[in-house]
């Protein structure tokens, strides 16, 4: 694959598709005879999904590739303005589901439901989003854009670079990334099953 903006989008995207499962295995399994280790994990992997994807992947998406495709193949543009409506959504999105987990965590079992329903929904949703921008953008990005637009989208994809997905993060991030590779299962991370 020639140009690394590429590379590193889908890199970014089976990271944050890690993550998503390793979510949806803690639902299933619940909190068992440990609810603090539990809650603590759940609130790091949705504050990621914030803190990364939302606030670093998204804008360059948003910012520099769409606006490229839409030049190069205006055709895409009901897709872009689809998967550029749901971006818009995204932080919202992340926070009504840290909120949701949050009252399970502190009203009890009568509000899990209400979480494990949204958070399936939820994985569903951006599964369904990333699966379209790797089907229906990308292999027309790949074709269409030109040599300047991909040193403009390798150099932005370089940079801010999601750490579950290989790049370097500010150090401030090390408790973040440490408490998830550490206590959340597979596929994400080494926790126990």
């Amino acid at each position: 694959m020639p140009y690394p903006a590429l590379r590193i989008i889908r890199d970014e995207h089976a990271a944050l598709s890690s993550l998503l499962q390793s979510v949806l295995l803690m639902i299933e399994r619940g909190p068992d005879d440990n609810p603090e280790r539990f809650f603590d994990v759940m609130r790091a992997m949705l504050f990621y999904v914030d803190e990364f994807p939302e606030r670093l992947h998204h804008p360059k998406e948003s910012d520099l590739l769409f606006p490229r495709l839409a030049r190069a193949a205006p055709e895409l543009m009901p897709v872009i303005q689809r998967l550029e409506a749901e971006h818009m959504r995204g932080e919202g999105r992340i926070r009504e589901l840290q909120h949701q987990l949050l009252a399970w965590e502190l009203l009890g079992d009568a509000r899990r439901l209400e979480f494990s329903e949204a958070a399936k929904l939820y994985v569903a949703f951006y599964l369904e989003h990333m699966r379209i921008e790797e089907t229906q953008l990308l292999p027309v990005a790949q074709k269409m854009l030109t040599d300047n637009d991909w040193a403009v989208l390798d150099a932005a994809f370089q940079r801010g670079r999601d750490p579950l997905a290989g790049g370097s993060y500010d150090p401030c991030y090390d408790r973040l990334i440490t408490r998830i590779v550490i206590r959340a299962p597979a596929p994400v991370g080494v926790g126990t099953a």
